[in-house]
């Protein structure tokens, strides 16, 4: 018999995640208890839809599966979360009572990847800084007096603070650039394979050799605000401080605080809270490229989470190894 396969996700912010060839595998391997994602738990026809579910397909809006929700589905063998961190998804004792998840954190950190690549590019070519000084004069010549100063690509310094999958890919990017690369990581040794691309450093040493400090750590208890007024003081003048991480890894009081003496500049993908107030300076510094969270996947990125959730689910069905379940001792250092 083939599984019994049930969504859970709201639809409304999963647009383009399963386009019609997803659906299609899903229907050529399982049962669809239903092709309508489920959006509440509470209702009884969602729990009548838990009750035979084996297979269920999670993605951005699915309500927290709690220990009372995972046994009203006694028969759940695999939840695929088509999204990132399923921190606030899957209770841990999902793990315990034997069911496997897997997630598409590896489809998600493409687009992060890619968005820090260029936000690095264009924050050694002080980019936004020369598109405003354009605006202000037509002539160019503050344009050009500051394209005679130390700026560019060739010879800089990056530092990437965590070897997650992310930062890996960022990594891996950079091996195209003359550039050279730190990385912070405590959980990395010099015998892993990335060592050899990166140079591994102390935290203070790469915020004061950096001419562009990345942020790529999980945000836990452990790393809420490691970047704070000492290490922010430590950079370079003239250095760039992007973040496509989770904003509560940074002090946001002391980064403002180091922003508004016009010193470094800074690509924010990401704050904590959420959505800054309105009236915070992150809104106005002229030396602030802030855009609202959307280094992972949007519109069409979010077709690759989809297929990911759909490989890992025919491979479960067919009894094959999954490329990205998530093992439960490495809980505590997930995003």
């Amino acid at each position: 018999m083939r599984p019994k396969l049930s969504f859970a996700f709201d639809p409304h912010k999963t647009r383009h995640v399963f386009d019609e060839h997803a659906m299609q595998r899903l229907e050529a391997c399982c049962d669809l208890v239903s092709s309508v994602p489920l959006t509440s738990f509470s209702t009884p026809s969602a729990r009548a839809a838990l009750a035979e579910t084996e297979i269920l397909v999670t993605g951005w809006g699915c309500p927290m599966l709690t220990p009372d929700l995972l046994r009203a589905a006694p028969n759940l063998k695999l939840i695929a979360h088509a999204a990132g961190t399923v921190k606030f998804t899957v209770d841990p004792v999902a793990y315990a009572s034997g069911v496997r998840v897997t997630h598409a954190a590896e489809a998600n950190a493409v687009p992060v990847a890619e968005f820090t690549l260029a936000a690095i590019l264009f924050a050694n070519k002080r980019m936004f800084e020369l598109r405003d000084l354009y605006r202000a004069d037509p002539s160019r010549r503050s344009s050009y007096e500051l394209m005679d100063t130390s700026i560019g690509n060739f010879r800089r310094t990056v530092g990437l603070v965590g070897a997650s999958r992310i930062g890996r890919k960022v990594a891996a990017m950079l091996e195209n650039f003359d550039m050279d690369v730190l990385l912070y990581d405590p959980f990395v040794q010099p015998d892993d394979p990335l060592a050899r691309q990166v140079e591994l450093v102390e935290l203070d040493a790469l915020m004061a050799r950096s001419d562009v400090v990345s942020i790529h750590a999980p945000s836990l208890p452990s790393t809420r605000h490691m970047i704070g007024a000492r290490q922010l003081k430590l950079m370079q003048d003239g250095a760039a401080f992007i973040n496509t991480a989770r904003g509560a890894l940074v002090d946001e009081a002391a980064l403002i605080a180091e922003l508004q003496t016009g010193r470094i500049q800074a690509v924010i993908d990401v704050t904590d809270p959420e959505i800054p107030p309105a009236n915070s300076p992150l809104f106005s510094l002229p030396n602030v490229f802030l855009t609202p969270h959307v280094a992972g996947a949007i519109g069409t990125e979010r077709a690759r989470l989809g297929l990911m959730a759909v490989e890992e689910v025919e491979r479960f069905v067919r009894g094959e190894p999954m490329l990205y379940e998530i093992e439960p001792a490495l809980l505590e250092r997930l995003a």
